[in-house]
């Protein structure tokens, strides 16, 4: 009979919640005085969940490296540079795709381990391109052509246009967030406001209510009349696998602008113990594991999770069994931008999608845009503990 028994807290979908039952099943097969239970919630209601609340109540918990300045500050997950074995972290350290692995860093202190990897990318029905006798486009404006067809699709919820908005900061020569006291140039601001605007009046209505996982699913179900093609979402590898959905979709890189492929904002999520955990080194070892590369390309993967160790995504039967969704992203991955991860960053992230939105939506202007986003950045600045 297990006399350890483990609370862990996860995400409501494939890639979220059964690779994490998954590890800890097998976890218990190995060490049958542990248990470990996962419980899930929606992303909305993970986010809104205090992180200090549910670091009381659970003992494990998949997080995502936004959080990382809020546990810098308020410690209430360990910090994995003091807590987890040193071998460990340099065999993460080397062996992590783009920043996965240093994106839950801040201040010193490391919040989780990188268990999931993530970037927005392309993706598209194979089938219904050739239908329609086109291929995935390769430039801007090749993809609004296609847009202009009725065969794009887009996460346009606010969250998404706020990372797409930081992507077209990045096409038109800026990384936001750079300073204290703004977002980002009024004119490189304004000239990426109007390039996420030009692409996303051509597309329907209900694009403002969908988030990825309702993207994938769309090109998932469609036939001839519907989308065929999203040029930019957070990936999820369940869909280019066979039988998780009624069609296998294609995954790839971005568009270019002006000669350069777009550049994403990372993802991913990692796997944080409490501070507050009565099992800490026990907690520690099934952390390891779920991270490690032996797990991350076998249970992991098997049980629907997007690993984020780099011998998963380099790993030849990994990829044969996800139509190479992988290999044919990594480098996109790669060139993934951290976005900001101070302590009040996430008061930002929560209202500056519904800034963006409004201005594509033609609810504000340009300039009303701009000094709102600047406006609550500085408020969010304030918000540090």
């Amino acid at each position: 009979m297990p006399t350890v028994r483990l609370r862990g807290i996860a995400w409501n979908h494939t890639r979220g919640f059964t690779p994490m039952v998954a590890t800890a099943q097998r976890y218990t097969e190995l060490h049958p005085e542990v248990e470990i239970i996962w419980e899930k919630r929606s992303l909305q209601a993970f986010a809104d969940a205090p992180i200090e609340a549910l670091a009381d109540e659970f003992d494990l918990l998949v997080i995502d490296h936004p959080f990382a300045g809020f546990a810098a500050r308020q410690p209430c997950l360990l910090d994995m540079n003091t807590s987890a074995p040193a071998p460990l972290l340099a065999e993460l350290q080397q062996n992590s795709v783009g920043a996965t692995f240093d994106s839950y860093q801040f201040e010193g202190n490391r919040c989780a381990l990188p268990i999931d990897a993530a970037t927005p990318i392309s993706g598209w029905r194979e089938d219904l391109l050739s239908h329609h006798q086109i291929r995935p486009p390769q430039t801007w404006p090749e993809l609004l052509d296609l847009a202009r067809a009725g065969l794009v699709a887009v996460a346009g919820i606010p969250v998404d246009c706020l990372m797409n908005f930081f992507m077209c900061c990045h096409a038109q020569g800026e990384a936001p967030c750079l300073q204290p006291d703004r977002v980002i140039g009024d004119e490189v601001g304004g000239a990426a406001l109007e390039m996420l605007r030009e692409l996303m009046v051509l597309l329907p209505a209900e694009t403002w209510t969908r988030n990825p996982i309702r993207i994938w699913d769309k090109l998932a179900h469609a036939d001839a009349s519907g989308p065929v093609y999203c040029p930019f979402a957070y990936g999820y590898a369940n869909y280019a696998r066979p039988g998780y959905a009624p069609h296998v979709l294609k995954f790839g890189g971005l568009v270019s602008h002006q000669d350069r492929p777009l550049r994403p904002t990372l993802g991913g999520t990692g796997l944080a113990v409490a501070a507050k955990c009565a099992h800490p080194a026990i907690a520690l070892d099934y952390a390891a594991k779920v991270a490690g590369g032996e797990w991350q390309r076998s249970l992991y993967f098997d049980g629907g999770g997007q690993p984020a160790h780099r011998s998963a995504w380099t790993d030849r039967a990994v990829n044969q069994r996800s139509n190479d969704f992988f290999s044919a992203t990594l480098t996109t991955l790669e060139n993934s931008w951290v976005r900001p991860r101070y302590a009040g960053y996430l008061h930002f992230q929560d209202h500056g999608g519904d800034i963006v939105r409004d201005f594509l939506i033609g609810k504000t202007d340009r300039h009303r845009a701009l000094v709102d986003l600047n406006t609550l950045h500085l408020q969010s600045r304030k918000l540090q503990p």
